[in-house]
């Protein structure tokens, strides 16, 4: 048996991944092949320093100096 969310029974569109949200660049999506990294396709959404990325550090030295 094969079980799947709801949203693919509905044939909704959505993404299993999780949106990860940066502050200098285009969001990203942690599922291979998701063409469309928006925010209400996705569930699960987390900030980008939450993995390491210290995209908002560099914008915040970038504008304070």
């Amino acid at each position: 048996m094969v079980r799947s969310c709801r949203e693919c029974t509905a044939g909704l569109g959505h993404c299993h991944g999780t949106l990860i949200r940066h502050t200098a660049h285009r969001a990203e999506c942690t599922e291979g092949g998701c063409g469309s990294p928006e925010l209400v396709l996705h569930t699960f959404v987390i900030d980008c320093d939450t993995v390491g990325c210290d995209c908002t550090q560099q914008t915040s030295d970038r504008l304070a100096g």
